[in-house]
């Protein structure tokens, strides 16, 4: 079986890693830039920006290409899945109009108030600045500032945690296009995930991940410094209450967008909070989560080429998709500077892993050397019966690792966990 990987990340190289399981599969990739550990999977990589869809189509044609997977949302955005099947390759990813779920907030924000979904919180949608600035001013309390399309997961603004109301004032009136103005939600976040083949949906682990790039929350957003997972596959702060709601949510989003003739296949991401008010839908994803990819995937212990298979064929069941009962924990390397002043170009020497499950991002090979890039450069993820034995593993590896690259320690350990707990259990 040919499957085609889209991406360049250290998500589809989780993605390619868990493919090549099935030795009867054979991987193809494009990407952008050279991933080096997906390079070392695939039997051949097409170099060429990820929107460059005649190119893709002509060398999946090219080589036979049976199924495609659709790693990162670029893509999704330009309409590769449209581009793809029209030549009579499925995809696992959602069609232009049906990834507006996330490419375009109002679309996602609008069609759960249309089909009276759960958990939307209240929200204005400015079509420019101007307009957000005289929201920003009139409206009495903190408020999260959105750009409507895509931001890599560093374009929002909390209003009262990030910036006070001139520093809001001052990042709407920078973003082109429209912006939507969201309350600002108070409790803990954790991610859900389901493989979805147009109707059904079969849930993942739940996961939490550090948006944060500093210890302690601190700094600024990133695309994620890490993850982790729970042994139970929950979290300690989310009741299986809470999950289920959840999960009811994604459903329904699935049979709205059903309903309005874009059927959903591929990868539904939700991040939540769990609010004192209950669940509120942070944002929903068309692709899987980078890192949480990594936590769920190194877990996952049935056949993801047969889940692809089942998947574009709509004949999904949880009889196909299963996990590893054991916790994970994910820990991003970066740059020196990153995520605002990154610094590319510098070599790094990865050490003794202790056992832990490398997966490549963003670097690349020179003269026998890996070298940092613009963007995180590899993760490592532990895997252990305990959460305790998972971050030890992932933390050793992280720091085996000799060069101006840096990480978060604190991800995974006892003490943040504890402090969730009793952030959620306060607003209980």
């Amino acid at each position: 079986m040919k499957i085609l990987v889209v991406g360049g990340g250290g998500r589809e190289h989780a993605i390619a890693s868990a493919l090549a399981r099935n030795r009867k599969t054979a991987l193809y990739s494009v990407m952008a830039k050279k991933n080096y550990g997906i390079s070392k999977l695939a039997e051949k990589v097409l170099l060429c920006r990820e929107t460059d869809l005649p190119r893709i189509v002509a060398f999946a044609q090219e080589n036979g290409i049976e199924y495609a997977f659709i790693g990162s949302e670029s893509p999704l955005e330009a309409g590769i899945v449209d581009a793809l099947e029209s030549v009579n390759i499925p995809c696992v990813g959602p069609t232009k109009a049906a990834a507006r779920i996330e490419t375009d907030k109002g679309f996602c924000r609008r069609l759960m108030e249309e089909h009276q979904i759960d958990g939307c919180p209240k929200y204005r949608l400015c079509q420019n600045s101007a307009e957000a600035i005289a929201f920003i001013n009139e409206h009495d309390g903190d408020l999260v500032i959105k750009p409507v399309g895509l931001t890599g997961g560093k374009g929002v603004k909390i209003m009262g945690e990030q910036v006070d109301r001139a520093g809001a004032i001052a990042y709407a009136a920078q973003i082109k296009g429209s912006i939507i103005l969201e309350e600002r939600l108070i409790g803990e976040e954790f991610t859900l995930q389901a493989f979805v083949d147009g109707t059904h949906l079969i849930p993942m682990p739940l996961v939490q991940d550090h948006k944060r790039a500093f210890d302690g929350d601190t700094g600024p957003n990133t695309g994620g410094m890490g993850s982790y997972t729970m042994p139970d596959h929950m979290l300690p702060f989310v009741t299986k209450t809470e999950c289920a709601r959840a999960f009811g949510i994604m459903q329904a989003i699935v049979e709205a967008l059903a309903r309005t003739g874009h059927p959903y296949k591929g990868i539904l991401y939700g991040q939540f909070m769990n609010t004192a008010k209950g669940i509120k839908v942070i944002e929903f994803n068309a692709r899987f989560g980078d890192p949480e990819a990594m936590n769920v995937l190194s877990l996952l212990t049935s056949d993801l080429s047969e889940i692809v298979v089942r998947i574009t064929s709509g004949t999904l069941t949880s009889a196909q998709v299963t996990f590893e009962k054991k916790a994970t924990v994910c820990k991003y390397l970066v740059p020196e500077g990153y995520p605002d002043a990154p610094h590319a170009g510098d070599p790094v020497h990865v050490g003794d892993t202790n056992g832990a499950i490398t997966y490549y991002a963003n670097a690349e090979e020179r003269d026998g050397s890996l070298v940092t890039l613009t963007s995180r450069t590899l993760a490592f993820v532990g895997k252990g019966d305990t959460l305790e034995a998972a971050e030890r593993i992932a933390e050793r590896a992280a720091a085996s690792v000799r060069g101006p690259v840096r990480y978060r320690k604190d991800i995974g350990t006892d003490e943040l966990l504890k402090q969730r707990i009793a952030h959620m259990k306060e607003l209980r």
